[in-house]
This record gives structure tokens, sequence and C-alpha cells, in this order.
């Protein structure tokens, strides 16, 4: 009898240790995604896409929700921007002169790009250049102000930077892009139409609604404030769609292996060219943080859209890959900050 209450004791205080074992698993995993929900979500995004391409008993499952969570992307981007708008003053609202000197580098950039694409007649260094191109020409990312928030940056200012850069890529990309590809069935009014919807569904829509929110109803945006995380830990779901699409252009592609090791490799050097002009420029002006965001952060599932629906669909690549780097950039400026209290660069 001894013995048995004994061994229930034991297998009591086992069961504990296990339970016990299990919190501490499970805090660690929560507080690691925490800390690096960025790479987190890219790696997520990429191993659920392979494993809902490679497995068999997956691959239907994946057929039909492959599509739905793509299409979920703008409606979590919307909750997203609405919660980081309701952060914003309105009298914090106005353009800087950085804004639109970043606007001018942006253009001259694209213009020179689209120079040497024109001139170019060998077919794979004009597949690179696209790449490029459209890495450079997409406008800021609409997640800029949450990246922006984390890193100290001001909100208010590129919000208004990302809404002129959006206005402004409607007016080029129906300029350059007839340049770049001589069939591009693309029309100024069709273009600047398209562009133009998209910026006021998924940008200027949940800003006027925050701002609605804050003045007729400043309990309830009280509250949405305190969610101090909640619109980083949504972008971190939206990056895991990217990394997945991302993953799967890159499977798909055709192209040889130096031309696709190229529209990898070259992105990393535009992320890098243009956040540091970006920061360059802001510095002047006492923003550097908003600045490097507002030239470096860019739009890629527009540049994918774009690419695929207006130029050579196999230079989506470039874009899909620039988000990687982008993300992975700004990992390492959140890990900095968080452990040394201020950013580096």
């Amino acid at each position: 009898m001894h013995y048995c209450k004994t061994s229930a004791k034991l297998r009591k205080i086992a069961q504990k240790l296990v339970l016990l074992q299990s919190k501490y698993i499970y805090m660690g995993i929560i507080s690691f995604l925490k800390k690096w929900t960025l790479p987190s979500s890219l790696l997520i995004g990429a191993v659920v896409y392979l494993l809902f391409v490679k497995i068999p008993f997956l691959v239907p499952s994946g057929n039909i929700l492959g599509p739905i969570i793509v299409h979920i992307i703008p409606y979590v981007l919307f909750i997203m921007l609405y919660v980081t708008f309701c952060k914003i003053q309105i009298k914090d609202m106005r353009p800087r002169k950085w804004h639109f000197i970043l606007q001018g580098i942006r253009i001259i950039l694209s213009g020179i790009l689209v120079f040497f694409i024109s001139i170019a007649h060998d077919a794979n260094l004009k597949l690179i250049l696209e790449g490029v191109f459209i890495c450079v020409i997409c406008p800021t990312a609409a997640a800029a102000p949450v990246i922006t928030e984390k890193l100290g940056g001001s909100i208010a200012s590129l919000t208004i930077y990302t809404i002129i850069a959006n206005i402004v890529t409607s007016i080029i990309i129906p300029l350059f892009f007839p340049l770049v590809e001589k069939n591009a069935d693309l029309s100024f009014l069709t273009a600047f139409s398209m562009l133009l919807r998209r910026v006021l569904v998924v940008l200027v829509l949940p800003l006027c609604l925050a701002l609605l929110t804050r003045r007729f109803a400043p309990s309830f945006a009280a509250k949405v404030k305190e969610r101090k995380n909640l619109a980083f830990y949504l972008w971190g779901v939206n990056l895991s769609i990217l990394s997945g699409i991302t993953v799967a252009n890159i499977l798909k592609s055709t192209v040889s292996g130096w031309v696709l090791t190229l529209l990898l490799i070259l992105p990393l050097f535009v992320t890098f060219m243009l956040f540091a002009i970006g920061k360059y420029v802001g510095k002047c002006y006492g923003d550097s943080i908003s600045a490097g965001q507002a030239l470096g952060q860019k739009n890629t599932a527009v540049g994918l859209w774009l690419t695929i629906t207006f130029l050579n669909p196999v230079a989506s690549v470039a874009p899909g890959v620039y988000a990687i780097w982008q993300n992975l950039f700004n990992a390492w400026q959140l890990w900095y900050k968080d452990k040394y209290g201020y950013l580096k660069w």
C-alpha cells in the first residue's frame, strides 16, 4: 500500500514536471517569435508553402487554401494600418522637404534604369535590369509606418510620404513601362486609375477611419492604441504569405542558374543602396529613420502584380526577394535597438 501511494505521488510529480517543462518550452517559443518576428514570418511562410506543394496528401488542400490566403492580405493590411493610424496626430501630417527630394531621387534612378533597359540587346541582361527597375520604382509599402513606429520614427510623416509616393507611382508607371516593354498594353488612365484605387482602398480609407475614430470615439481609439504590437504581428502574418509567394516564384522560374542568382543577389545591394540614400537625406532634415524606411521599404506586392501583369513575369523574382532582404535588414535594426536602446544605422 505504501509503495502504491509513493508511486502515485511520483506520477503526479512527473506530470507536473512535464507540464512545467511544456509551459517553459511554449513560453520560450513565444518569446523567440516576438523577438524575431520578421525572420520567423519569412521562414514559416516558406516552410508552409513547401509542405503544401511537396507532400502529396497536402497538395489538394494547398490548391484550395492558397488563393484564399492570398486574398486575405488586403484585409489584414487594412486592420494593421487602422491600428497604426489611430496613433497619429493630425497636426503632424504635413509634407516635409525630404518627401519630395526622395521622390525626385526615385524618379531619377528609375529613369536611368529605363535608359539602360532600352539599349540592352541581350534578353537575360534586360530581364535582370527589369528586376532591379521594379525594385526601385515600387512605391513605399503601406506597412512602412508600422516598422517605423517600432524603430522610433514618425508615423505621421511616413504616412504622408507613403500617400505621395503612391500617387507619384500612379503617374510615372504608365510613362516608364511602355519604354521598358514595347508591347506593354498600358494606357495612362488605366494604370493611373488602377494604382490610385489601390491607394484609396488600402491606405487612405483606413487613415480616414482612424482619424474619425480619434475624433468621435476617443475612448475606443485609446484602447486600440494600447495594443502596441498588434499591427506589427499582423504584418508578420502578411509577410509569411508574401514569403510563400516568393518561394513559389523562385521554384517556378525557368531562367538559367546565373540569371536566377543575380535576380536573388542584386536586390540585396538595391536594398542597402535605397536605405542608405534615404537615411542620408533624412539625416539632413533630422528624420533619418523615417526617410530610410520611406525609400527602402517597398510595396513588393504591387511590384509583383505590376511585373507579372505588364513586364516579364520571370522578373517578379526580384521584388519578391527584395521583400526578404528588406525585412531581414529591419529585423537586424529591431534587434540592435532592443539590445542597445538605439539604432546604429
